[in-house]
């Protein structure tokens, strides 16, 4: 059947066991099917590299009336004109998966690289702030735009959540501008991992301009060294959890990272070479070689049978847990309440720096793999042109004080050097 599809025939058509077609006379291949059941479904044929394609652009009625159904026929006619196939993209849209279905991919397929502690928080990431953000969107629909506004919705607490995640467990999710720059950065991951599965062609979190972060570097005085020393000793004396005292003792001498402490095992430790060999840190395997202060306090600690780990939890086989806890009520006692357990390894940096030690060796120590991570410590190092300054000046001031003759001699013996153009 064919003539122009206007409202009235099309309201006019009577329903058929089968389905039945109207062909637009003005339009080709625009026409009308009428389904057994009532429906009127306004569709595109036409032939695309030999084969003939149908195209369904939509249910007769809100919003598709006939002109609008026309206009849209003529629109895809043009596409196909232009060598697309408007159907095959439709279905390629359709297997497009959608952002909390890629992460998922990323998540199990992306990730081979990373440190399961990294995955972990990749994790939380995703379910917390991307799915409820952007979860539902097709990958190949997010734009730039999209990445910036889940970035300022993050930072702003929009996600933000206090959930129990079990009989004891719970989840307490702040956002800030902190995490949304990581969210950030794991978005451009995941649309790297998109790109190479020929879902996208571009990635829209590069260029995003991130909020700035005030690095956090607290070091400890000599004094307040002195001052947590005591209180580690009064709290042991007290009866405070001793694994943790002693935990928070290693990380002082050590500068090890407070995961690297809690999971060590006594068969990484190495007594004859004063060294611990840790398989697995932040930077992956290494050996952390340790002072004899740090090693007497191992040699120090209680051995259980059965509990492979230095600093034993209060389940048997199982590390110490807490930690966070046990070091409150030590800065509060201490009185540096804005002291954190990551200062702990800043403090042993710090005073190899002052020490004279170069940044290479204390880098080493603390087992940096790039040199730019221990330059943090760079200004607490001897700057070589302020110590010739103050040798310098050092000496004119004792020339002019009246010091010792050497010294009129030396700075005669200079001046003279130079008048010779030396």
């Amino acid at each position: 059947m064919q003539g122009k599809i206007t409202k009235r025939l099309v309201d006019s058509l009577a329903v058929a066991a089968a389905e039945s077609f109207l062909w637009d006379s003005e339009v080709k291949g625009f026409g009308l099917k009428v389904t057994p059941t009532g429906k009127r479904v306004y569709l595109l044929q036409y032939r695309q590299n030999g084969r003939v394609r149908r195209f369904t652009i939509g249910l007769h009625g809100s919003p598709w009336t006939p002109e609008q159904a026309r206009a849209e026929a003529v629109r895809l006619l043009g596409l196909v004109v232009q060598g697309e196939d408007p159907a095959e993209t439709k279905q390629q849209a359709k297997n497009t998966p959608t952002m909390a279905e890629i992460c998922d991919t990323y998540l199990l397929e992306g990730t081979c690289t990373k440190k399961p502690s990294s995955v972990a928080i990749d994790r939380g990431h995703v379910e917390r702030h991307i799915k409820p953000l952007m979860g539902r969107k097709r990958v190949d629909q997010i734009t730039q735009a999209d990445v910036q506004r889940c970035m300022i919705a993050v930072a702003d607490g929009a996600t933000a959540v206090d959930v129990k995640t079990g009989p004891k467990g719970r989840a307490i999710v702040t956002g800030g501008k902190v995490t949304a720059n990581r969210v950030v950065a794991l978005l451009g991951s995941v649309f790297a991992f998109a790109i190479s599965r020929g879902l996208r062609k571009d990635n829209p979190a590069h260029g995003i301009k991130k909020f700035r972060e005030q690095r956090r570097e607290r070091f400890l005085t000599g004094e307040e060294v002195a001052r947590l020393g005591n209180t580690l000793r009064e709290l042991e004396e007290e009866g405070v959890n001793s694994s943790g005292i002693a935990a928070v003792r290693l990380l002082l001498l050590t500068g090890m990272r407070r995961g690297e402490a809690l999971s060590l095992e006594w068969s990484q430790v190495d007594f004859e070479r004063a060294c611990l060999r840790l398989p697995d840190s932040k930077t992956g395997q290494k050996v952390v070689h340790v002072g004899a202060a740090a090693m007497e306090l191992l040699a120090t600690l209680p051995r259980i049978e059965g509990q492979p780990f230095c600093f034993p939890g209060a389940i048997h086989g199982r590390p110490l847990v807490g930690l966070t806890k046990i070091w409150g009520k030590i800065r509060e006692r201490a009185d540096i309440s804005d002291i954190r357990i990551h200062d702990t390894r800043h403090c042993f940096a710090s005073v190899g720096v002052m020490g004279g030690m170069g940044l290479p060796i204390v880098g080493a120590l603390l087992g940096h793999t790039q040199a730019r991570t221990t330059q943090r410590y760079a200004h607490l190092s001897a700057d070589p042109l302020k110590a010739a300054a103050n040798t310098i000046s050092g000496q004119i001031a004792a020339v002019m004080s009246g010091g010792p003759k050497a010294e009129v001699v030396s700075l005669r013996n200079t001046k003279n050097h130079a008048n010779q153009g030396g």
